[in-house]
């Protein structure tokens, strides 16, 4: 059985910090399409256009029938632990550092056999089993096993926690705590069971609905933080650099309006330098103190996550500048996952479609709550995964955008 999650104890100052290991990253090219599946939280494996037989591992042709047409398929997660084994050896330094190791054998509904990590709490062979594909450390697709049927939180499992960033028992920087999102999120990381946040806020004239509230909240500690002020970062980050297990950056600034809406570009150097210019302020402020300490037991620091917008994907001309400064910002939250990966720190990129907000008002809905974005951020933590696409509008922009990039520029653009 496995044992309750407990609160970490305090890190002893004295011992040296140890260097990060990271599961094995080998993989071939075509076995990124199982990565790309783990990213969005999908279990997608390779099945033949031609015959529809389902295969694993990946390959370049199929198995029964050699044809090169396999598309990349979602399978339900239903199957039978077959046999399982326990590792007490291990050649790579990540897993012989976390012996003893659980394995399995299962056999999905689609017929395929899978070797997978085996959740402490799965019953012996043979039994039922819904079947993950997770991100691990080293941000490749890993196959998990858990029990079918109750609560079977991959956090909850001791060693299954390493492929997760659950806030709980955690210490949390929300950098912009006044905003809708920035104070849902506070509340949201709370109830989740985060020990810390810290609630960044500026412009100290503004105080907007509920922000009295988010500052009387037990374990908040309000702190000073303008991103646009390379100063207000760095001594932030001199100050908690150490303690941030992960950093929640909510700073964005959005206006309205096309290009030829606007004179001139302080609306979208404003936009710039709050969006993509803030973020990589805070990258390069937080991020080596964060990748320094991706090893530090379970008071290492796991994960960054950026709000970002649908609209990084495909420029929405009715929020043009806005919709640039988010696709830069893409641009660079995708090289800090890059440089954090080393460390085994997450970076997760939220894309929300229209938020219900003050710079959305003229936009019919749906349109996504603050709550409903805050949940999507902890449900990332929570889960496995790189790429979050909440709410409907951004599903079908996404979709949209997979199908056809140009003929939605072109819909885009009516």
């Amino acid at each position: 059985m496995s044992e309750t999650i407990k609160r970490p104890k305090r890190k002893n100052p004295i011992l040296k910090t140890r260097a990060p290991t990271l599961p094995p990253d080998r993989r071939s090219r075509i076995a990124l399409g199982l990565v790309r599946g783990a990213a969005l939280g999908n279990l997608e494996l390779q099945c033949c256009a031609a015959c529809g037989a389902v295969q694993y591992p990946p390959r370049e042709a199929c198995v029964r029938c050699l044809s090169a047409e396999l598309e990349w398929t979602v399978m339900s997660g239903r199957g039978e632990l077959v046999s399982e084994t326990t590792l007490h050896h291990s050649q790579e330094l990540f897993f012989r550092e976390r012996m003893p190791w659980r394995l399995g054998l299962v056999r999905l509904a689609e017929g395929v056999s899978l070797v997978v990590h085996l959740d402490a709490r799965c019953g012996p062979a043979p039994s039922p089993v819904i079947v993950e594909a997770v991100l691990d450390r080293a941000g490749q697709a890993a196959l998990v096993a858990k029990p079918d049927g109750g609560n079977t939180a991959l956090a909850d499992e001791p060693k299954l926690r390493n492929f997760t960033s659950d806030p709980r028992f955690r210490k949390v920087l929300v950098t912009d705590a006044k905003s809708p999102v920035g104070q849902a999120v506070v509340k949201a990381v709370l109830e989740a069971g985060a020990d810390l946040v810290w609630a960044g806020h500026c412009e100290p004239w503004k105080n907007p609905p509920g922000w009295p509230a988010i500052a009387e909240l037990p374990k908040v500690t309000l702190v000073p933080l303008d991103v646009t002020d390379t100063k207000s970062v760095n001594e932030l980050a001199a100050e908690l650099g150490f303690k941030v297990d992960i950093v929640i950056n909510t700073s964005e600034h959005h206006r309205t309006f096309g290009i030829f809406g606007r004179a001139g570009v302080e609306t979208a150097r404003a936009e710039m330098e709050t969006n993509c210019f803030g973020l990589l302020r805070l990258a390069q402020a937080f991020g080596p103190v964060m990748q320094a300490r991706g090893a530090d037991g379970e008071t290492s620091a796991v994960a960054w996550v950026n709000l970002l917008s649908i609209y990084a994907l495909s420029n929405f001309p009715q929020h043009a500048t806005y919709s640039a400064s988010m696709a830069a910002a893409l641009s660079v939250a995708q090289a800090l996952r890059a440089e954090m990966r080393v460390a085994g720190i997450r970076v997760v990129n939220i894309f929300p479609g229209p938020i219900d907000d003050e710079w959305n008002q003229l936009l019919l809905p749906p349109k996504l709550a603050p709550s409903a974005v805050a949940r999507a951020i902890v449900g990332a933590l929570k889960g496995s995964v790189e790429d979050v696409y909440p709410g409907d509008i951004a599903q079908d922009w996404l979709a949209r955008f997979r199908d056809n990039p140009k003929a939605l520029e072109r819909e885009l653009g009516r």
